[in-house]
């Protein structure tokens, strides 16, 4: 399984934010700044983010973006799932493990992708923002 750079540049972000939780306000352009990300892509990776309920934007002279709750209660899950989008890295399984298979597929090897994106998805399920810091 390959994350894009959304994933890699979310988090860097999300990470900059936990540090500074208790603190002020980020503003995106001093998180491009610091992690070297095209402000226009950051823009648009927390649209996603925000969209999802795990930063709030704060308008104003100190205005920036701040995590919505503490970061002991942001998972990495949460945070690659608002930025990939559904979280099944097998096209013939639902996000929940359901087979679909358009081709009616009884060929076993849904056993082994079932388990294996039950085992990344709960392992990222289990790590918490905080933990990264």
């Amino acid at each position: 399984m390959k994350f894009s750079t959304r994933t890699t540049y979310g988090l860097r972000a999300m990470i900059i934010l936990a540090k500074n939780y208790d603190k002020n306000n980020i503003s995106l352009s001093k998180i491009a700044k610091e992690e070297n990300i095209s402000l226009g892509y950051l823009e648009r990776l927390f649209a996603r983010i925000k969209k999802a309920g795990l930063v709030k934007a704060e308008k104003g002279s100190s205005g920036g973006y701040v995590l919505a709750k503490d970061s002991k209660e942001i998972t990495i899950f949460e945070i690659i799932k608002a930025l990939e989008g559904k979280m099944s890295p097998f096209h013939c399984l639902s996000e929940d493990g359901k087979i679909y298979c358009s081709t009616n597929c009884k060929c076993g090897a849904t056993k082994v992708l079932v388990k294996v994106q039950n085992a990344v998805n709960n392992t990222l399920k289990s790590i918490n923002l905080k933990e990264l810091i």
